[in-house]
């Protein structure tokens, strides 16, 4: 987005564009019925119905305040490119922006993307922003979650997660389509295809400026953890998704932060998500 005019006029129109993006990524510009099943394929199975039932999730019943409920990102949308609401996506601005501000360097990663709403709004804010040296990461198996890897992470026993595979897997290429439509689909975008511990090691001589984690389950969250923190800059961000909505997820945040002796405050962005910004 190149900057002309005064440097109001510039201003303006990065907030309208960064609230258009916004608010089209989250489909909360349209309908007041875009409320329904996560699923593709209109298959539902009991474990995804109680899943969505035990977060507190919207899923199939008719709300009268539908804008409400996106706004915390309770519901997950039938047409927009995220489930995460409008208040985590306001976070992840703040935190761009805070990062782009104060020279905090590193590229932008989010691990399980779903449609890639919240990555299409990271590139968003680098092209308001006219920022050219950052990459924004999209990592992904684009086939849903995993099978509990139980040896190794005894604590996603008897999770169902895996049983939301199906409206989980958004294939690669309709997550690109997605970046596409929006015009943002260049070369500072790079898509991770595969399971967290096969692919986020792969990256050459990363440095992370940012870094979201929305992986569900007690092994994916430690995957990530365990392959991108180290190469978090100091003052750059961790954002969690489903830190306070999926107890595994939890306790891996919690198991790492004490395991690596951090101690930077968690801070609260709704009723789920969290983020810290790296100190040290």
């Amino acid at each position: 987005m190149p900057e002309t005019g005064t440097a109001s006029g510039v201003l303006a129109t990065r907030e309208l564009y960064l609230d258009l993006l916004k608010r089209a990524v989250s489909h909360t510009l349209y309908s007041r019925t875009d409320v329904g099943p996560m699923v593709g394929r209109n298959q539902i199975t009991r474990a995804l119905l109680r899943e969505a039932d035990r977060r507190g999730l919207l899923l199939l019943r008719a709300v009268e305040d539908p804008e409400g409920q996106r706004e915390e990102g309770r519901d997950w949308p039938l047409f927009g490119q995220t489930m995460v609401g409008l208040k985590r996506l306001d976070n992840v601005r703040l935190c761009v922006e805070d990062v782009i501000e104060r020279g905090v360097p590193g590229d932008l990663i989010e691990t399980g993307v779903w449609r890639g709403g919240a990555t299409i709004f990271m590139r968003g804010i680098l092209e308001a922003h006219g920022v050219r040296d950052r990459t924004v990461w999209v990592a992904d198996s684009f086939e849903g979650l995993p099978r509990a890897d139980v040896e190794r992470y005894p604590a996603d026993v008897g999770g169902a997660h895996w049983h939301l595979g199906d409206p989980l897997a958004i294939s690669l290429e309709e997550v690109q389509g997605n970046f596409e439509r929006y015009g943002l689909l260049d070369d500072q975008v790079r898509f991770l295809k595969g399971w967290f511990k096969d692919t986020l090691h792969t990256v050459h001589e990363p440095q992370w400026a940012v870094m979201r984690l929305d992986g569900d389950m007690y092994g994916s969250t430690m995957e990530a953890l365990t392959a991108l923190y180290p190469n978090l800059a100091h003052g750059g961000y961790v954002i969690v998704d489903d830190y306070s909505s999926v107890e595994v997820c939890r306790r891996a945040v919690d198991d790492y932060r004490e395991a690596n002796g951090i101690e930077d405050p968690i801070q609260q962005i709704d009723w789920t998500g969290v983020y810290w910004r790296r100190s040290a």
